[in-house]
């Protein structure tokens, strides 16, 4: 297959996978330039100046028009500008969100209601027009997030003063309405922070929801911890229902936030047992979501590692250490001097580095079988 055919073929790939497949492609072309020159280097390797002009001609070339055309990362500097890039886009967002927000508070009483449900009608829809042309005429996702995001916060104003406006009864369910509107943003143009905000306002709302079912009033649906259970589980298993062909990274996000809200809940019931719908003794209820809480902690961790999803195993492994040291915390910060419970920590941490080394071994062990 010739050069020009293998750039052919890339950029079609591009084009059904996107932007992701396109840098994906170009992570790869820099992991085998590396490994080559390592192995030319060791002497495993040899290529005729031929051979090695050709391939470097082939992946110049391919790099130059997947830049191009995807705008995507084809060098180190590259990707640490897109970092700071997105940095300030979400800053970006933020501001602007907040300027409209008090440009409206200030000017609002001023303007009569026909105006107000104009200007509320259009501000989202504007916002989502502005996406839409970035989009069009930008390939990296930078000002079309920055565009999402303003669109997502006018929208949330505007649930929010219609409300007001019509003496509306506040209810979660408009968390529900917030999130749908994200997640349509988020699946349409393929932005993480905007997923991001649909993951909370969908948990917001399921939680809420598990407050009223258990006779709480939805706005202190956050001093029961236990409401925020069942909807952590929904949010982990939803990548197991729905399948993410077009957005692979977007089930990372589901599983991470979802174990980190069920993980987050049973911690802070392990120390305020108070919170829990349990009827039995604080001690007890403590006592039972601290087993718990290592239990899942661990579950975790397996879960993780037989997937293949780091972000879990970190997630497990943090939550594991955190429930251990304030175990200890519990057990010997009153009588024991401080220099002796700082050094019994640090010589545990080298402990659990020994069982994770040993258990990392055994994992690289079962891969070379």
């Amino acid at each position: 297959m010739g050069t020009d055919q293998a750039i052919d073929d890339a950029t079609a790939s591009g084009s059904a996978g996107d932007r992701n497949t396109a840098q994906q492609r170009v992570d790869r072309i820099h992991a085998f330039q590396a490994e080559l020159d390592q192995l030319q280097r060791d002497g495993l390797l040899a290529l005729s100046p031929e051979q090695q002009q050709r391939l470097t001609t082939h992946h110049t070339q391919l790099l130059r028009e997947l830049g191009h055309q995807f705008d995507v990362d084809t060098t180190a500097g590259q990707k640490q500008m897109s970092l700071g890039m997105r940095v300030v886009s979400f800053l970006g967002a933020l501001a602007l969100a907040a300027s409209v927000f008090l440009f409206f508070y200030r000017i609002w009483g001023l303007i009569s209601t026909p105006i107000q449900l104009l200007v509320l009608i259009c501000g989202p829809v504007l916002a989502v027009l502005a996406m839409e042309w970035t989009r069009k005429r930008e390939h990296s996702p930078y000002f079309t997030s920055l565009a999402g995001l303003v669109a997502f916060a006018a929208f949330v104003l505007d649930l929010h003063l219609l409300g007001s406006i019509f003496n509306i009864t506040p209810s979660p369910n408009a968390f529900l309405v917030w999130g749908a509107f994200a997640f349509l943003l988020a699946y349409a143009h393929d932005l993480r922070l905007l997923l991001v905000a649909g993951i909370l306002c969908l948990l917001t709302y399921l939680s809420a929801s598990v407050g009223t079912w258990r006779g709480v009033y939805w706005l202190s649906f956050g001093e029961r911890p236990e409401n925020f259970l069942p909807a952590g589980f929904l949010l982990f298993l939803v990548p197991a229902v729905i399948r993410h062909k077009d957005h692979p990274d977007f089930s990372g996000y589901y599983r991470l936030f979802g174990m980190l809200t069920v993980l987050l809940a049973v911690l802070i019931l392990s120390h305020w047992g108070r919170g829990s719908y349990v009827h039995l003794a604080t001690k007890d209820i403590e006592t039972l979501y601290q087993i718990l809480g290592f239990a899942l902690a661990g579950l975790t961790i397996w879960i993780g590692v037989r997937w293949g999803w780091p972000a879990l195993t970190n997630l497990g492994s943090t939550f594991f250490v955190i429930d251990l040291y304030t175990k200890f915390y519990d057990w010997w910060w009153d009588w024991m001097p401080k220099y002796l419970f700082f050094l019994t920590l640090g010589l545990i941490a080298i402990l659990l580095l020994m069982v994770f080394k040993r258990f990392r071994s055994r994992l690289f062990k079962e891969c070379l079988a």
